[in-house]
């Protein structure tokens, strides 16, 4: 049972950080000029949703700030 857990967190794991690192692509792209990513739907900004959950998050005050604190502490622990 334990082994089928372990191969589904493996899973998980590199399904995150798969589309980590395909938003950060989008990221780069998008602020060098070279518009959407092929897999990124047309209209739709990467950057303008980023800059928006910031926006989102600094806007609770402290409790975006023990959001983004939550968020990381995940994050770290792989």
């Amino acid at each position: 049972m334990m082994e089928h857990l372990n191969n589904v967190r493996t899973w998980a794991g590199g399904l995150a950080d798969l589309g980590i690192s395909l938003a950060a692509l989008a990221i780069v792209l998008e602020v060098l000029g070279l518009g959407n990513m092929p897999f990124v739907p047309e209209g739709l900004s990467v950057v303008d949703n980023v800059s928006a959950m910031l926006n989102s998050l600094g806007s609770h005050g402290i409790m975006g700030l023990i959001a983004v604190w939550v968020l990381w502490g995940i994050w770290s622990k792989k």
